[in-house]
């Protein structure tokens, strides 16, 4: 086994410790962080750019065969006990693994559009959890791209750990200037998805050609502006005296009818 580091000190450590923290710090120093197994080998095999493999002693133990058979070339990995392991882990059962990632060059929304391509657009979300949960549908449904409109950083530790690896397979581009959004999705049919009685239900709706489906914030839905600027709005139908739905469920069913 390699040395195992045991200082809460080490340069390491704290510079995992900053960008699991801070945004500004995982900008200046284009990096994220990733824990958990699965996440990490997810990361090795789509070559997602790891710089640092961290492993705790029990981690080593149990996983190291098996992620040391990547091509760890460009990788540093070190190992740290597993007390320190537990002091940088941002889940309460840690599996000890964790990596430093490079943040990809960010896509423009017109490199992602393709003919016929179907599109979740993220306009002011700003939950992790829900992020990173619509992020693993598109990709479990087939979307070819999500967009993200000033919501939450996608490279936040929750956000990460919610895509479940989806983060690495999907299509993501972001653009928070709401002008230059529609400019570049001029020629494709947008829907804004509303709670409003003039709004279309979703099961009368055809999705052909090129599509993109607007979600709004959690509590506030889509501003108006936004939702009027859109080819049309649409609407999920409700039972009862239920009269909204959580971000991600709404999500799962409009991105369902998009790709079907």
């Amino acid at each position: 086994m390699e040395n195992i580091i045991t200082s809460k000190d080490n340069p390491t450590v704290k510079l995992y410790q900053k960008l699991s923290s801070s945004k500004k710090e995982r900008l200046q120093y284009g990096l994220f962080v990733l824990e958990g197994q699965r996440i990490v080998e997810d990361a090795l095999k789509e070559e997602s750019g790891i710089t640092q493999l961290i492993l705790t002693q029990k981690a080593y133990e149990r996983f190291g065969e098996e992620l040391l058979q990547a091509d760890l070339r460009n990788t540093r990995t070190i190992v740290i006990s597993n007390e320190l392991g537990n002091r940088i882990a941002s889940t309460d059962s840690t599996q000890g693994v964790f990596a430093m990632c490079r943040i990809p060059v960010q896509r423009s929304v017109s490199s992602i559009i393709t003919e016929n391509g179907k599109y979740l657009v993220l306009f002011g979300l700003q939950d992790p959890g829900n992020v990173g949960m619509m992020i693993r549908t598109a990709d479990a449904l087939g979307i070819s791209g999500v967009i993200m409109s000033g919501s939450c950083d996608l490279y936040s530790p929750k956000v990460i750990r919610s895509t479940m690896g989806s983060v690495f397979r999907m299509k993501i581009a972001i653009e928070n200037d709401a002008d230059k959004l529609f400019e570049e999705l001029s020629g494709i049919t947008t829907s804004a998805a509303v709670i409003d009685k003039d709004a279309l239900p979703v099961t009368e709706c055809t999705f052909e050609g090129a599509q993109a489906v607007f979600i709004g914030n959690e509590g506030n839905g889509l501003p108006a502006d936004v939702a009027q600027r859109c080819s049309r709005k649409v609407i999920i139908p409700m039972h009862g005296n239920i009269n909204s739905l959580n971000a991600a469920m709404a999500a799962g069913i409009l991105m369902w009818e998009l790709s079907r």
